[in-house]
């Protein structure tokens, strides 16, 4: 036993050491500046950090207490602000992570309360809201259409407000991301070290208050390896990032960087192949001083880990000590013969899920759960919406 103790602190030394000896140590998040890059001397030190006021402009952001709710991971549960185990069921609404990049604003579709009583009617209880990071930060020409990186912030601030008024949690994610002078439009391997951390400690100093906003790292790395993934790399192509031809940063980095700022929040990290590999998850998961971690699944029907044996072999393990929420599930033919005992089976291992994506787009290709912002569900998202309401009404787990 004794030797098993052991073991277990070296493998939670060792990526660390990597991270702050082999990958170049990562510098004080507090003096980043807006234009960025770390402020640096002309010595290339980094420099005296800034106030935090001046980083981060005092939006009007509630806090949980505020709201009334907010979630934390406890053991192998997510429990609520009274210490209820709750399973997280809901939607996604994707657009603020491409909408920005555009001539068309920032959200794609309605942001007001109406749109948002029309969600509640499915009886769900939390919201994806995805990201850009160049237009967050300010960066590389975006937002685009004039806007600029407050006028992003606040209105994503404006709409977890609004949603967690009508007691919704929310999960804010990096969804698109581009290193060095590339715009964010789409998203990459993995998170890049140039703009990631900045990205996330600005999130994480915006939302640190709130309780009932989740932090997903990053949407769906797609890495060659379980290293890279932790640790990241010190450079472009190199060990153990081959595959990636820009530094990266790793989920260590961006959690450490989220505990940094003092954000005690929930957070959840996704595996490899796409958010939809979980197999190693445990052995690399980042070291938490908050023991505050989800794992992040992501599940469609053309992925390679589709069925009860693959989910019992990768996702029950973990779930005897970590909680998994599915960020992203759907299928691509418009149906939900897929979706439905998926969400069957987990509800019997208490997993959350959300549906992608409460938008009117194809309900093949994107796949779509609406056709209207009324809530008129597609063929695919009837299925959702019949099985949201039947959990709801059953009591499984808290609402």
């Amino acid at each position: 036993m004794k030797s098993l103790v052991l073991l277990r602190r070296c493998l939670v030394l060792v990526p660390l050491l990597f991270y702050s000896v082999v990958i170049i140590q990562l510098p004080d998040t507090r003096a980043y500046a807006e234009g960025g890059t770390y402020a640096t001397d002309e010595n290339g030190t980094i420099a005296a950090a800034e106030t935090t006021a001046s980083i981060f402009p005092p939006y009007n952001v509630a806090s949980g207490n505020q709201i009334g709710i907010g979630v934390h991971v406890a053991g192998n549960h997510l429990l609520n602000q009274n210490n209820q185990i709750i399973q997280l069921r809901g939607v996604n609404r994707s657009g603020t992570e491409y909408m920005c990049t555009g001539d068309n604003g920032i959200f794609d579709g309605p942001n007001d309360p109406a749109s948002i009583d029309a969600m509640l009617s499915w009886r769900i209880n939390v919201v994806r809201v995805p990201l850009n990071e160049d237009c967050w930060l300010g960066i590389n020409g975006l937002p685009s259409a004039g806007y600029s990186a407050m006028t992003y912030r606040q209105a994503i601030s404006s709409y977890v407000n609004l949603l967690n008024a009508k007691k919704l949690l929310v999960i804010l994610d990096l969804h698109w991301n581009a290193p060095g002078t590339l715009q964010s439009k789409g998203q990459q391997i993995m998170p890049d070290m140039d703009h990631a951390p900045a990205f996330w400690n600005s999130v994480a100093n915006t939302f640190k208050n709130n309780a009932a906003v989740i932090f997903d790292l990053y949407n769906e790395p797609h890495p060659i390896n379980w290293t890279c993934w932790n640790v990241g790399s010190a450079a472009p192509s190199k060990y153990p990032c081959s595959d990636v031809n820009f530094q990266v940063a790793g989920m260590q980095t961006l959690l450490n960087v989220v505990r940094a700022a003092g954000a005690g929040n929930t957070v959840m990290v996704g595996g490899l192949s796409w958010a939809n590999d979980l197999s190693n998850w445990l052995a690399h998961r980042p070291y938490d001083p908050y023991n505050n971690t989800m794992a992040a699944f992501h599940l469609y029907n053309f992925n390679a880990c589709i069925d009860e044996v693959c989910w019992n072999k990768n996702l029950v393990p973990i779930l005897a000590h970590n909680p998994i929420t599915i960020g992203e599930l759907g299928e691509n033919d418009c149906q939900s013969t897929f979706v439905v005992p998926a969400m069957q089976w987990l509800d019997q291992h208490n997993a959350g899920y959300l549906g992608w994506s409460w938008n009117t787009n194809d309900c093949k290709g994107f796949p779509s759960l609406v056709s209207d912002y009324n809530g008129t569900p597609t063929p695919f998202g009837l299925g959702f919406k019949n099985h949201f309401i039947s959990v709801a009404n059953s009591g499984h787990a808290v609402n």
